[in-house]
């Protein structure tokens, strides 16, 4: 089969055909969480590759791009050996976070995912965040776009969270960064659910990534299930605060 890797011809949005393999699905075989995670955070790093803005190149010009948020919105989870197209483009940021929205769609073009992330733009040599109006190595993006999915928002944590998980983080789950790697909450996510939700594919999923969690520390997961049974918060922890916030609805 033939994948293809292409921008549409104003250059401002990225396409990537791909397969889901058998290592990405789930038990249930549904493209797991962390693979969901995984494979649109290396859509966005790939786009800005394409565009001659390479991650070394960032670090070059002092700069790193962290995400911050996200919200998909599942109508149809991709299930393994689903040949899918990743749709993402940039859209026109906040004062300080960068905008991108995704389309997961299958061979006939339905719509399977729908979502939206926020990124930090972050000054390397003094560790602080910039304003978006700062990162000026590619033209101001003023596109807006009305996504079918949740906006990135704060998540508040709810009365009565329980212990659901708590594991260490070790050298595999780190990224170049030095940190653990953005996809790495999604198995911690679905690691952490109680029995009847596993395999489950929620409706809508928001993640919020807060404290990073680094090597060697202990992330204690918590998690509370609300609108009788609808609604999932879960909440990771170390000793330095909270890590992530979670939100996954039925």
């Amino acid at each position: 089969m033939e994948y293809k890797q292409y921008h549409e011809d104003n250059a401002k949005v990225f396409h990537s055909q791909e397969q889901v393999f058998f290592s990405q699905a789930n038990a249930a075989g549904f493209l797991s969480l962390h693979e969901l995670l995984r494979v649109t955070a290396d859509l966005a790093v790939e786009d800005y590759n394409q565009q001659g803005m390479s991650r070394q190149f960032l670090v070059e010009h002092g700069v790193a791009i962290l995400v911050s948020r996200l919200a998909f919105r599942i109508h149809k989870m991709p299930v393994e050996n689903q040949k899918l197209e990743f749709v993402t483009w940039e859209e026109k940021p906040e004062p300080l976070q960068l905008a991108r929205n995704y389309k997961i769609l299958d061979e006939s073009g339905n719509l399977l995912v729908s979502g939206k992330s926020y990124w930090l733009l972050v000054d390397l040599a003094k560790r602080r965040l910039l304003p978006t109006a700062k990162f000026t190595l590619r033209p101001p993006v003023e596109t807006v776009s009305e996504m079918d999915c949740l906006k990135p928002a704060k998540i508040n944590e709810p009365e009565g969270m329980e212990l659901w998980d708590s594991r260490k983080i070790k050298y595999s789950d780190l990224d170049t960064n030095g940190h653990t790697t953005n996809s790495r909450y999604g198995a911690f996510i679905e690691d952490a659910l109680p029995a009847e939700y596993r395999g489950k594919v929620p409706s809508d999923f928001k993640l919020n990534y807060s404290k990073e969690a680094m090597l060697d520390s202990t992330l204690d997961v918590y998690g509370k299930v609300e609108e009788g049974g609808k609604k999932l918060t879960i909440i990771g922890k170390t000793a330095e605060g909270c890590s992530f916030e979670a939100e996954l609805y039925y």
